[in-house]
């Protein structure tokens, strides 16, 4: 059996960067206090996060531990 293997076009910070953009972006178009729009607005800060850790972890500076 062949395995499928994907090859991403874009850096994984990248992409997170571009899913927050979207959640907000679609959190915008909804009412304040919509429960959706706090959802869409919670995942753009967690994909922010996941975003800087991916930073910290991919920088050039990042040293192995001794």
């Amino acid at each position: 059996m062949k395995r499928f293997r994907f090859k991403p076009d874009r850096a994984l910070g990248e992409r997170l960067i571009k899913e927050a953009r979207l959640a907000r972006e679609k959190a915008e178009q909804l009412p304040v206090g919509a429960a959706e729009r706090e959802e869409l607005l919670k995942v753009a800060r967690e994909t922010d996060i996941a975003a800087h850790i991916d930073g910290w972890l991919t920088s050039p500076g990042l040293q192995p531990p001794k």
